[in-house]
C-alpha cells in the first residue's frame, strides 16, 4: 500500500516556521497584556504613576515596565509609588519576567501563593508594605533575591525555603513569624545575606548554619532565639556582619569567632551571655564596630584590643567587667566612640587615650576608675560627648580640656576633682550640657567670664566655689542652674531675671546676702525656685506671686523678715512651700499654698494662723484706742462702696464657678464652668442645642461624639462632647473633675465647663483652630516635629511633676494632640472613668504600654510609652494601627531593628531623610527608652524633656551607635 503524506517545500515548511513563531508570540504578547492590565485593576494609584498603562501604548513603553528587545516584559519596578490596594496573582504569571519589585508601596492583604509561577524570575521585592497572612512556600530554582520584610507576615518560615538553590539574599526581617529557624535553610549553600530579625522566632540557631560557608551577612536580632551560639558559626569564613541582638542567648561566646578573619561587625547586645570574651576575639583584625555591651560578661579587657587596628566602635558598658582599662586602647587609630560606663573597672584611664584616637564619644562612667583625667582626650578635636561621673578620679580638670571646642556634652559629677576652672573653661562655644558637681573644685568662677552661648544646663552644686555668683553665663537658653552648696556670698545678681528660659534656679546652702531681687520674677518659666541656707534678708517681694509657673519655692534658714505678701501662692501651680526658720511675722496668706501647709515648712518664724494645719498660733486682735477706732471707721465708710461692689463681683464671680442646677431641655441639668466670663456666655440650652449632625466633627474610641459650635452672645467657640450613657460614668469621675478645670498650661486643652442630666452630659473645651497630629504628621518638616515633640513632652512633665497628686493623660496619641496655626500642640486629657482610661473596659490602643493591657491600669510609665510612640511616628511616619504592625509591639521592635544598625534610608520618613540625622538618631534612641517593655526601664516626663532638648543639639552620628549611659 503506497504511503500518503504531506510534503513541504523548503519554502513552505520556513514560511510556516515563521507563521508558528508569530502566532505564538502573539497569544504570548497578550496574555502579558492581560495580565499586566488585571494587576493594574488590582490597585489604587493616587499620583497616577500608571497612567499610561492603557491598550493605546505598547506596554514596553509603560512606567515601571522594561522589556527585553521590545517584546516580552522582564522586569517590573513599581518601588515607593504609594500604590494601594490586594494584588492579584497574574503580575507573577508573566512568563519571561525577571525582577518584581513593589516595595515600600501600601499594598495589603495576603501574599498570592503562587509567586512562585514565573520560573525566570531572579529578584523579588515586596518589602515595606502591609502584606498580613503567611509566607507563601514553594521555591523557583533561578530565584537569587527575595525580600519580604516590614511587613506583617505570620505564621512560621516554609521548610520549602530549602529548595531555592540559586538564593543569595533572603529577608524576611521585620515581621511576627514564629517558631523555630528550619533547619532546611542549610540546603541554601549560595545564600550571602540573611535576614530574620524582628520576629517572634524561638528555639536555638541551628548549628547547620555553619555548612552555608557563602553567607556574608546574618541579622537574627530581635526574636526570642535561647540557648548557646553555636560554636559552627565560627566556619564561616566568609562572614562580614554578625547581627544577634536582643535575643535570650546564653553561654559563652564561642572562641571559634577568631576564624572569622573577614569580620567587621559584631552585634550581640542585650542578652544573658556569660563568661570573658575569647581572646580570639582580638585576632579579628578586620572589626569596625563591637558591641558586647548589656550582658554578664565578666574577666578584664585584654590588651590583645590593641590588635583591632581598624576599630571605631567598642561598646562593653552593662557587663561585669574588672580590672584596669587596657593601654593598648590608646593605639586603636580609628576609635571614634569607646563605651565602657556601668562595670567595675579600677585603675587609671590610660594616659595616652586620645592621642592617637578619633574620638568623639568617651563614656567611663560609674565605675571604679581614680587617678587623673588624662590630657589627651580631645586630640582629635572631635570629642563632642564626655561622661566620666561616678568614679574617683581626681586632680584638676585638663587645660587641653578647656580648648576642646568641640565639646557638648559634659558630666564629671560624683568625682574628686580639685582646683579652678580655667578661664577657656568657661567659655566652650558648644557645650549645652555641663555638670560638675559633687567634687571639690574651688575659685571664685564670679570673677570668670562666661561665655557659653549654648549652655542649657549648668550644675556646679557641691563644690567650694567662692566669691560672688557670676553675673551671666553669655547663653539665653540656660533652663537649669544648679549653684547650691558652695561657699557663694554677696548678692544674688538680678541679671539673673534676663534669664528668659530658666525652669530651676537653686543657689541653696551658701552664704550669699542681701534681698532677694525682684527681677527674679521675670523669669516666666521657672518652676523651682531653691534659695534655702542661706543669709538673705529683706522682705519677701511680691513679685513673686506673680510667677505663673512656679511649683516650688523654698527659701527657709535665711534672714527674711516682714510679712508674707498676702497674694503669694495665689496661682495653682504653687504646691510646694517652705518659709521656716527665718524672721516673719503677721498672717499666713490664705491662698491654696498655705492653707494646707505643713507645720514643719513655716515653724521658727512669728507667724499665725487661723483653721489650716499649720500649727501656728491663731491671729489675735488688738485692742484698738479709741482714735483707731475712728479712723478705722472713716476708711472703712470711705471704702464701704468699693468694698461692696468687689464683694458682689466676687460672689457672682464664685457662684458661676460654682455647681447650679437650671432646667433646661433634658429636665434639670448640674451645670458647673470654671471660667466666670463663659459661665456668662453660655446656656444649657445652647450647648445641648450644638449637639446636632452639622455640629459633628468627630467620634471617640467608645462612640463619644465631638461637636464644634460658636456661642451665639459671645461669638467664641467651644467643642463638647456629649456623654449619653451617663449612668456609667462613676461618682468619683464628677467629684473630681473640678481639678481638671483648674489646670491651664499652653500645651494642655482647656476644660471649660461641665453639664449633666438624667439623660445626657456634656464637657465643654476650649476650641482650638487646628488640626489633629495624626493628620498632619507626614507632611511636616522637621524642624515643626521637633517643636510638636517639645511641648507635648512639657505638657507631660507639667502634669506628672507640678500636680500634686500627679495626673495620667491615659492615652497619648496623635489623635489627643491638636497642632494650631503656630505649630503648637495641645493634649487632650482622657478624663477618668471616661474613654480608654476606663479600667473595665478593654485598653486597645496601640498607645498604652503592653503592662496597661493586663492591668487595665494606667499610670505615668503608660503616658512615657505613648509619647515614645509618637516620637517612632514623628521619625518613621508609621503608626501602631498601620497594618504592617497589627501586633501591639511590633512597630516598636521594627524601630529597635532598624536602629540598631542605624540605616536611616531605611526608616526616616521621607519627608525629613537627608536632614539633621544626628538629631534624629538621638531622638530615636530616646523613644526607644521611652517603649521599654519594662516600665521602670522608663524614663520619667522630667528626663524626657530634657533629654530631648539636648538631642537636637547632638552635632555627629556615628554609625550604629546605640544607647549611652543614663542621662
Amino acid at each position: 500500500m503506497a504511503k500518503t503524506g504531506l510534503k513541504l517545500s523548503p519554502r513552505l515548511s520556513f514560511t510556516f516556521m515563521i507563521l508558528l513563531f508569530f502566532l505564538n508570540f502573539h497569544v504570548s504578547h497578550g496574555d502579558e497584556l492581560e495580565n499586566l492590565l488585571s494587576f493594574k485593576a488590582s490597585i489604587n494609584d493616587p499620583f497616577h504613576f500608571l497612567s499610561n498603562w492603557n491598550s493605546s501604548v505598547s506596554f514596553c513603553q509603560w512606567n515601571g515596565v522594561t522589556c527585553k528587545s521590545s517584546s516580552h516584559v522582564i522586569s517590573i519596578e513599581l518601588s515607593g509609588k504609594n500604590i494601594s490596594g490586594k494584588i492579584s496573582p497574574e503580575v507573577f504569571r508573566l512568563p519571561y519576567v525577571e525582577t518584581i519589585d513593589l516595595s515600600s508601596n501600601q499594598l495589603s492583604g495576603e501574599i498570592p501563593g503562587d509567586i512562585f509561577s514565573s520560573f525566570p524570575l531572579q529578584h523579588l521585592n515586596l518589602s515595606n508594605n502591609n502584606f498580613t497572612g503567611p509566607v507563601p512556600s514553594g521555591s523557583i530554582s533561578f530565584l537569587q533575591e527575595l525580600d519580604l520584610s516590614n511587613n506583617m507576615l505570620s505564621g512560621k518560615i516554609p521548610p520549602e525555603f530549602g529548595f531555592f538553590s540559586s538564593l543569595k539574599f533572603l529577608d524576611l526581617g521585620g515581621n511576627v513569624l514564629v517558631g523555630k529557624i528550619p533547619i532546611s535553610i542549610r540546603n541554601i549553600t549560595s545564600l550571602q545575606f540573611l535576614t530574620l530579625a524582628s520576629n517572634q522566632l524561638v528555639g536555638p540557631i541551628p548549628q547547620e548554619l555553619g555548612l552555608m560557608r557563602s553567607l556574608k551577612w546574618i541579622y537574627l536580632g530581635y526574636n526570642n532565639l535561647s540557648g548557646d551560639i553555636p560554636k559552627e558559626i565560627g566556619d564561616l569564613t566568609s562572614l562580614n556582619h554578625l547581627d544577634l541582638v536582643y535575643n535570650n542567648l546564653t553561654g559563652h561566646i564561642p572562641s571559634s569567632f577568631g576564624n572569622l578573619t573577614n569580620l567587621r561587625y559584631l552585634f550581640l547586645y542585650q542578652n544573658k551571655l556569660t563568661g570573658s570574651v575569647p581572646r580570639s576575639i582580638f585576632g579579628l583584625k578586620s572589626l569596625v564596630s563591637l558591641d558586647l555591651s548589656d550582658n554578664y560578661l565578666s574577666g578584664e579587657i585584654p590588651e590583645l584590643v590593641g590588635q583591632l587596628q581598624n576599630l571605631e566602635i567598642l561598646h562593653l558598658f552593662s557587663n561585669n567587667f574588672t580590672g584596669k582599662i587596657p593601654n593598648a586602647l590608646a593605639s586603636l587609630p580609628r576609635l571614634q566612640v569607646l563605651q565602657l560606663w556601668s562595670n567595675q573597672l579600677s585603675g587609671q584611664i590610660p594616659s595616652n587615650l586620645g592621642k592617637h584616637n578619633n574620638l568623639t564619644v568617651l563614656d567611663l562612667s560609674t565605675n571604679i576608675l581614680t587617678g587623673k583625667i588624662p590630657e589627651t582626650l580631645c586630640s582629635s578635636g572631635a570629642l563632642f560627648k564626655l561622661i566620666l561621673f561616678s568614679n574617683s578620679l581626681n586632680g584638676e580638670i585638663p587645660e587641653t580640656l578647656s580648648a576642646c571646642k568641640s565639646l557638648r556634652r559634659v558630666r564629671l559629677q560624683n568625682n574628686s576633682l580639685s582646683g579652678e576652672l580655667s578661664s577657656e573653661f568657661t567659655r566652650l562655644p558648644l557645650v549645652y550640657f555641663l555638670d560638675i558637681s559633687g567634687n571639690n573644685l574651688s575659685g571664685k568662677v564670679g570673677e570668670r567670664k562666661w561665655d557659653m552661648p549654648s549652655l542649657e544646663m549648668l550644675n556646679l552644686a557641691g563644690n567650694k566655689f567662692s566669691g560672688n555668683l557670676p553675673g551671666s553665663f553669655g547663653s539665653d537658653k540656660l533652663e537649669n542652674l544648679d549653684l547650691s552648696e558652695n561657699e557663694f556670698s554677696g548678692k544674688i545678681p538680678p541679671s539673673y531675671g534676663d534669664l528668659s528660659e530658666l525652669m530651676q534656679l537653686k543657689l541653696s546652702k551658701n552664704k550669699l546676702t542681701g534681698d532677694i531681687p525682684d527681677e527674679l520674677s521675670s523669669c516666666k518659666k521657672l518652676v523651682s525656685l531653691d534659695l534655702s541656707h542661706n543669709q538673705l534678708s529683706g522682705s519677701i517681694p511680691a513679685s513673686l506671686s506673680n510667677m505663673s509657673v512656679l511649683g516650688q519655692l523654698d527659701l527657709s534658714e535665711n534672714e527674711l523678715c516682714g510679712e508674707i505678701p498676702q497674694n503669694l501662692g495665689r496661682v495653682e501651680s504653687l504646691v510646694q512651700v517652705n518659709i521656716s526658720h527665718n524672721h516673719l511675722h503677721g498672717s499666713l496668706p490664705s491662698t491654696g499654698a498655705f492653707l494646707a501647709i505643713n507645720a514643719s515648712a513655716v515653724a521658727g518664724n512669728d507667724l499665725c494662723d487661723g483653721d489650716s494645719p499649720s500649727g501656728l498660733p491663731p491671729c489675735k486682735r488688738n485692742k484698738s484706742p479709741t482714735l483707731w477706732f475712728v479712723v478705722a471707721c472713716f476708711v472703712v465708710a470711705l471704702a464701704l462702696l468699693a468694698v461692696a461692689a468687689f464683694v458682689v463681683v466676687l460672689i457672682r464671680g464664685k457662684k458661676n464657678l460654682e455647681l447650679k442646677k437650671v432646667e433646661s431641655e433634658d429636665g434639670i441639668c448640674e451645670m458647673q464652668f470654671f471660667n466666670s466670663k463663659i459661665a456668662k456666655s453660655l446656656t444649657i440650652n445652647e450647648i445641648i442645642s450644638s449637639t446636632k449632625e452639622e455640629n459633628l466633627i468627630s467620634r471617640g474610641h467608645k462612640g463619644i461624639p465631638t461637636y464644634k459650635f460658636r456661642s451665639s452672645a459671645s461669638e467664641m467657640q467651644f467643642i463638647v462632647k456629649k456623654l449619653v450613657d451617663v449612668n456609667s460614668i462613676t461618682s468619683s469621675f464628677w467629684s473630681n473633675i473640678s481639678e481638671f478645670g483648674k489646670l491651664q498650661h499652653p500645651n494642655i486643652v482647656e476644660l471649660k465647663g461641665i453639664c449633666r442630666s438624667d439623660k445626657a452630659a456634656y464637657l465643654i473645651y476650649q476650641c482650638l483652630e487646628g488640626k489633629n497630629l495624626s493628620e498632619i504628621v507626614r507632611n511636616l518638616s522637621w524642624e515643626r516635629r521637633q517643636k510638636i515633640a517639645m511641648g507635648i513632652s512639657k505638657a507631660l512633665r507639667f502634669l506628672h511633676c507640678h500636680c500634686t497628686p500627679s495626673i495620667v493623660v491615659g492615652e497619648v496619641s496623635p489623635e489627643k494632640v491638636i497642632i494650631d496655626g503656630k505649630d503648637e500642640p495641645h493634649l487632650m486629657l482622657s478624663l477618668p472613668g471616661l474613654e480608654c482610661t476606663d479600667r473595665n473596659n478593654t485598653i486597645s490602643s496601640g498607645y498604652f504600654g503592653p503592662e496597661t493591657k493586663e492591668t487595665k491600669e494606667v499610670t505615668e510609665k503608660s503616658d512615657i510609652y505613648g509619647f515614645g510612640l509618637i516620637l517612632i511616628e514623628l521619625l518613621t511616619g508609621k503608626s501602631p494601627a498601620d497594618a504592617e504592625f497589627g501586633l501591639h509591639k511590633s512597630i516598636v521592635e521594627w524601630a529597635r531593628y532598624c536602629y540598631s544598625d542605624c540605616h536611616l534610608d531605611m526608616w526616616v520618613d521621607l519627608m525629613i531623610r537627608g536632614t539633621k540625622q544626628n538629631e534624629i538618631v538621638e531622638t530615636m534612641n530616646l523613644a526607644l527608652h521611652c517603649t521599654a517593655g519594662d516600665p521602670m526601664a522608663r524614663p520619667c516626663a522630667n528626663e524626657v524633656t530634657k533629654t530631648l532638648e539636648s538631642s537636637f543639639r547632638i552635632s555627629s552620628c556615628v554609625s550604629s551607635l546605640k544607647f549611652s549611659s543614663p542621662i
